[in-house]
This record gives structure tokens, C-alpha cells and sequence, in this order.
């Protein structure tokens, strides 16, 4: 097995992205819908390229084919939220528990607390998602509640958990 490359997503990775989603091994633990469209990706790609947009998008390669993505997104428009961020992932079903989701939080976590400053990282995940769970406790997310008839997921309502993590060695200022 080679080794998992992460770089920033590009618009020409929407049919890709769309493939990934498609899955309903993948779909089915995200807050995604079925019949996924390539367009909307690339128009979301395209969208986070503008100048002045902070969102990061990664891809997850090896071999050369994408096999997970994450992203790291404002909580919002509201300037007392700037210090917080929120992150999504999805890995390839023959990628899972394979390192994927650990190089892609592993690069998120790096880049927010080391080059945007972010103070707090927020994730919502299922309550059933046991691997993605303990996956974000090893980068520190601790569960701060949870969410009862969240999201309705193949005909079912289903709890998830709110997740969050403090950068833990904030920005400081250098010494004079």
C-alpha cells in the first residue's frame, strides 16, 4: 500500500469528489444526500478559491486516485465566531481505517492552529460513528452534547454528537 499524499482540493477534482460521495458506505455518514452532482462540487470548489475565502479543502490521494477529503470552514458570518472552525471528512470505503482520516486531521489540525490561528475546532458526527469518533478524541475533540433526531439518514432519525477541541498551544506574541 503507497503512502497517502495531502494537498489543497482543485476544481478538477470534482468528478472525483463526486465518485467519493457517491458511495453509500461514505454518504451515509456524512450529512451528504444521495445522487451526489459533480457540479455542485465544482461550483463549491470554485467558490472556495476566491480571493479573501479562508475555507481549506484536501484531498487524500494515494496512488494517485483521491480516496478521502476534508475541509476546514468558518462557523459563520458573525465576528465574535472568527476564532472558531468547522471541519467535515469523508474517507473511500477501501480506504478506511487505513491512515487516511488521521493524515487528513493530522493536516487540518497543523493548519489551523499553526497558520490561521483557529482557537476552536467544531464537528458534528454520528452517535453511531464509532471510528470517526475515536478518531477526533485522538486529536483532542472532546464531546460537548449531543443532538437527539439530528438528521434524518435512510428513512431513520438518528442522534448525533457535538465534538469540539481547543488549539491546544493557542498563537502567542514573541517576546521583544
Amino acid at each position: 500500500m503507497s503512502a497517502v499524499q495531502i494537498r489543497r482540493a482543485r476544481v478538477d477534482d470534482a468528478a472525483a469528489l463526486a465518485r467519493l460521495m457517491a458511495d453509500r458506505a461514505v454518504f451515509a455518514g456524512l450529512m451528504q444526500m444521495p445522487y451526489v452532482n459533480e457540479e455542485a462540487h465544482r461550483a463549491r470548489l470554485t467558490e472556495s478559491l476566491v480571493p479573501g475565502k479562508i475555507d481549506l479543502n484536501l484531498v487524500a490521494e494515494r496512488s494517485g486516485e483521491i480516496v478521502g477529503n476534508a475541509g476546514l470552514h468558518p462557523c459563520g458570518p458573525a465576528t465574535r465566531r472568527r476564532h472558531a472552525m468547522s471541519i467535515g471528512m469523508s474517507v473511500a470505503r477501501e480506504a478506511q481505517r487505513q491512515g487516511v482520516g488521521t493524515a487528513l486531521m493530522q493536516a487540518l489540525c497543523d493548519y489551523a492552529d499553526r497558520w490561521i490561528g483557529a482557537l476552536r475546532l467544531e464537528l458534528t458526527v454520528y452517535a453511531d460513528n464509532e471510528p470517526a469518533i475515536a478518531l477526533y478524541r485522538k486529536f483532542g475533540f472532546e464531546m460537548e452534547g449531543r443532538h437527539r433526531a439530528y438528521a434524518l439518514r435512510d428513512g431513520v432519525y438518528v442522534d448525533a454528537f457535538a465534538m469540539a477541541r481547543l488549539n491546544p498551544n493557542p498563537p502567542a506574541a514573541q517576546p521583544a
